[in-house]
């Protein structure tokens, strides 16, 4: 059965508590003559067949047919001051919202001029007071009962983050610029949803961008931008390593043939070999460009090294490069142990 009102008041809003509705569900029967009470943070606004009506501001309000004439008119007759019309009030916080937190749930995806695309996350605060209390229960609060701050700031942040969202693409700033702008970025929001907020009978005082950062696996792309960086010349490097590899690999081979570990341990002295040398096929250009860029055309087969080496160094380089040669087909089984046993001779006697 509808409860009858003779006092419509909400004294026990909370601060958390944007909008609180009487009753909480369906439908009061309201009597002319009834004492409205607003208190002087609230504006309350009577509801009836979806849509809002009349509303009032701060003050002590008794209900006649001459204040509440939408009402009235909506019923289509007058009322003798004893027969109740049915409504709903809603009493809307007017107080400034301040320090509501915003954020991105996921991150965004930003185009950077130096990076590509790369993912971020942003946050900050905002402050809101409800402007319009008519067109914000309209708008926003309807017939759904009655909603704390926090549900209501729900719908908030996802008008800031989609205005934020398309601020990031009209600015072209690249990562590495946003923090610099941030003061700036929280105007430009502002301007751009204030209109929004507007037409939901919301008034946006502040917005505050505190913290771009990027994700992890953006970081770890910087990092490895900033690694390439102080490398250098990459082409050089990459001919580094493969020389390295290559070494690495020799070494394995020459240790399967011996105790049984290794490349030819776990394959067989034969693949181990095989795989030594297909290895060294493959990377042995790449370290000869490291080491002679301008001559790899121009060394014959048999008489790249020097006839006559005078110091232990020298004679331990060409023994050194003999396996390169070999690898990359330079030289022939025979010539090679027939060099090799030349320059150890070579080795022995200096």
């Amino acid at each position: 059965m509808p409860r009858i009102f003779d006092i419509i008041q909400a004294p026990d809003q909370r601060p958390d508590q944007l909008v609180l509705r009487v009753p909480k569900q369906g439908w009061g029967d309201i009597r002319l003559g009834s004492q409205l009470v607003v208190g002087e943070s609230q504006s309350a606004v009577f509801f009836r067949d979806g849509k809002a009506l009349d509303t009032f501001g701060p003050g002590r309000h008794t209900l006649t047919t001459a204040n509440v004439p939408l009402l009235i008119g909506l019923l289509g007759k007058l009322f003798d001051g004893e027969s109740p019309f049915k409504a709903s009030v809603y009493f809307v916080n007017m107080v400034d919202l301040l320090d509501l937190k915003w954020g991105t749930p996921q991150p965004v995806a930003l185009r950077d001029k130096d990076l590509g695309m790369v993912r971020l996350r942003a946050f900050g605060t905002y402050s809101v007071r409800v402007e319009d209390a008519q067109r914000f229960v309209t708008q926003v609060v309807g017939q759904r009962g009655y909603y704390s701050t926090s549900e209501i700031s729900d719908w908030l942040r996802g008008q800031l983050m989609a205005g934020f969202t398309d601020l990031l693409g009209e600015t072209k700033a690249g990562l590495f610029d946003l923090p610099a702008l941030m003061d700036e970025l929280g105007v430009a929001l502002k301007a751009k949803v204030s209109e929004s907020f507007s037409q939901s009978g919301m008034a946006l005082k502040q917005v505050f961008v505190k913290s771009i950062s990027a994700t992890e696996d953006t970081l770890k792309a910087i990092d490895e931008r900033a690694a390439m960086g102080a490398i250098g010349d990459m082409n050089a490097y990459l001919r580094f390593k493969a020389a390295r590899a290559l070494g690495t690999a020799a070494e394995g081979v020459g240790s399967g043939g011996g105790g049984g570990g290794g490349v030819g341990a776990g394959l067989g002295l034969g693949a181990g070999i095989g795989m030594g040398a297909g290895l060294g096929g493959m990377i042995a250009q790449a370290m000869q460009g490291a080491m002679q860029p301008q001559q790899q055309q121009q060394a014959p087969a048999a008489s790249a090294a020097p006839t006559s080496p005078t110091t232990r160094a020298e004679v331990q380089t060409l023994i050194d490069n003999l396996d390169l040669r070999l690898a990359n087909g330079e030289i022939g089984e025979k010539l090679y142990e027939r060099l090799l046993a030349k320059w150890e001779k070579r080795l022995a006697e200096l």
